[in-house]
C-alpha cells in the first residue's frame, strides 16, 4: 500500500470565504514533512449528504490515510459524525468512552468556575455519539472528541476544526499513527531563484530535468511578470535515505541551473 492521503475538510464558512482554510495547509505540509504524499484536499458544506458523499469518495479511491477536520462540536450544524456514520452505512450510538471524555473535561471546567454539577445536555451528548465501529481519539486542548475507523487497511480519521484543537490531536494521537505506516521515510527539499527566463520558456527545461531525474518533483512559482521574470522553483523528493534524497536534489539543482544559465538566465540558490 502505497503511503497517501486525502484530507476532507468541513465547513460552510470555508466555501463562502468567511474563514480561510489554514487547517489544510496545515494538515497537508504535517503530512508531507512525514513523507505521506497528499493526493486530494476537499472542502465541503455542513450538510450530511455532502459529507457522506465526499468520504464515500475519498474512501473509494483507497487512500491509507483519509482525514476530516471540522464539524465535532455541539452546534446544529456540526455534521460531520452523522456524515461519517451515512457514509459507513452504519448506525450512531452514544460511545461510552467518549462520553467519559466529554463529562472530564466539563467536570474539569466546572472545578475551574468552582461549582460541581455537570449537566450532559443533548448538545453535550451530540459530540460522544459516534458511528457504531468508531473509536473516539482524546482531545487534549477543547471537548469534542476526535474519532478514527479502521477500515480494512485504511483509516479513517475524524480531528475537530477548532485549529488549536485539531493540531493537538494530531501531534498526541495522529502523527504516531502516520510515522509507524511510513517508518524512515522523509520530505526533502531544496529551492532556487531564476530571473532573466520567462517561465515558459523555463517549462522545457524543468521537463528535461524531471526526466534526467526520476522521484525528483519540480514546481515553478513565478513572483514577477513575464515581461520581468523572476521565478522561484521548488524541488521536492521523498526518500528512506536521507543522503540519497540530497544528492538526487543537488544533481536536479545543479543539471537545472545549468540549463537555466546557458540561456542567459541567472540562478540564485535559497535553501
Amino acid at each position: 500500500m502505497t503511503d497517501d492521503i486525502e484530507i476532507i475538510c468541513v465547513g460552510t464558512e470555508l466555501l463562502i470565504g468567511k474563514t480561510l482554510n489554514t487547517n489544510a495547509q496545515w494538515l497537508g505540509k504535517q503530512a508531507t514533512a512525514l513523507g505521506i504524499a497528499v493526493k486530494r484536499v476537499t472542502v465541503v458544506a455542513d450538510d450530511v449528504n455532502e459529507i457522506a458523499k465526499a468520504v464515500r469518495e475519498a474512501l473509494f479511491r483507497k487512500p491509507q490515510f483519509t482525514i476530516t477536520c471540522g464539524g465535532l462540536g455541539p452546534t446544529f450544524d456540526d455534521k460531520t459524525l452523522e456524515g461519517i456514520a451515512k457514509a459507513l452505512s452504519q448506525k450512531l450510538a452514544v460511545n461510552m468512552e467518549a462520553l467519559k471524555m466529554v463529562r472530564e473535561k466539563y467536570e474539569a471546567y466546572n472545578r475551574e468556575k468552582g461549582t460541581e454539577t455537570v449537566e450532559l445536555t443533548p448538545s453535550r451528548m451530540k459530540m460522544a455519539t459516534l458511528p457504531k465501529k468508531a473509536e473516539p481519539i482524546p482531545n487534549p486542548v477543547g471537548t469534542a472528541p476526535g474519532i478514527q475507523v479502521i477500515l480494512d487497511k485504511a483509516m479513517l480519521i475524524a480531528l475537530p476544526g477548532v485549529p488549536s484543537e485539531m493540531k493537538a490531536i494530531f501531534y498526541e494521537s495522529v502523527m504516531p499513527l502516520l510515522k509507524e505506516a511510513t517508518g524512515e521515510k522523509a520530505f526533502y527539499e531544496q529551492g532556487i531563484y531564476a530571473g532573466g527566463i520567462m517561465e515558459s520558456n523555463l517549462a522545457p527545461l524543468i521537463d528535461k530535468v524531471m526526466l534526467d531525474n526520476p522521484g525528483v518533483y519540480v514546481k515553478s512559482h513565478p513572483k514577477g511578470r513575464e515581461s520581468d521574470p523572476h521565478i522561484e522553483i521548488h524541488f521536492s523528493t521523498i526518500s528512506k535515505d536521507a543522503e540519497r534524497a540530497e544528492e538526487d536534489l543537488k544533481k536536479a539543482v545543479m543539471q537545472l541551473s545549468s540549463l537555466v544559465r546557458e540561456v542567459g538566465g541567472k540562478i540564485v540558490v535559497y535553501g
